[in-house]
């Protein structure tokens, strides 16, 4: 199966886009994972349904209030533009921050039930050798809920690549721009030659989401194997 340089094109964009979407939301989600796992406040409620609310609302609804945000004429997007000189709505770093919203959901689930299952013992003993809590956090819960976070980074990628309402709503459907798998199979529907591309790109996005979900699998049971190597009542 041969593509054009155009579905390379499509390919390579989509790809980019799903691994800076993973990327820039990780360090989020493994913060608001631990604080939902692990603190009680006002409102958490609440704020637990708002970090969830992508997953039940249209993403077109997310991508207009992602255009209302960060748009030019936006409050965030017109401050970004004006300070920094960046722009997100109609660019490629635009469908990430879209593929972000949409995935983070999901990332913050994954992370947040690995926490919960960390056995808290193992890090009170490593505060009664002296450890303090970042040193608690980077030596003992963070690599015992890696599996977790390998879940939650692969299902979030899987789901940058599959984005379709928030990314055509926030930055439209621009060939070498916003272009990414979903939307190249879309405008390819909407022309009479364009069944054979539309059906090669729909076997590329099932195989690589076939492939992200055998490699999450894969990951959690290498990282389960290795904290089961460390843990004590193993070698009995």
């Amino acid at each position: 199966m041969s593509l054009c340089p155009e579905e390379l094109e499509v390919l390579q964009l989509s790809l980019r886009v799903a691994f800076w979407s993973v990327a820039f939301s990780l360090p989020f989600a493994v913060a608001v994972a631990l604080l939902l796992a692990r603190a009680n406040f006002p409102g958490k409620t609440l704020f637990d349904a708002a970090v969830h609310l992508p997953l039940v609302l249209p993403p077109v609804v997310v991508g207009y209030f992602l255009l209302l945000l960060f748009g030019k004429r936006g409050p965030v997007g017109s401050l970004l533009d004006e300070w920094f000189g960046i722009v997100l709505a109609f660019r490629w770093t635009g469908a990430a921050l879209a593929a972000a919203v949409m995935g983070f959901p999901l990332m913050v689930r994954a992370i947040r039930l690995s926490f919960e299952t960390v056995d808290r013992k193992l890090e009170a003993a490593a505060s009664t050798l002296g450890a303090g809590r970042l040193a608690v956090f980077t030596t003992v819960t963070l690599p015992l809920a890696l599996p977790g976070v390998f879940t939650g980074m692969l299902l979030s990628f899987a789901r940058g690549l599959g984005e379709f309402g928030a990314t055509i709503t926030f930055v439209s459907n621009i060939p070498g721009e916003t272009q990414t798998l979903p939307l190249a199979i879309y405008a390819y529907t909407q022309v009479p030659t364009g069944d054979e591309p539309a059906m090669r790109l729909s076997l590329i996005a099932v195989l690589l989401s076939l492939l992200a979900l055998a490699v999450s699998e894969w990951l959690v049971r290498r990282a389960a194997r290795r904290i089961a190597g460390h843990d004590p009542d193993s070698r009995h």
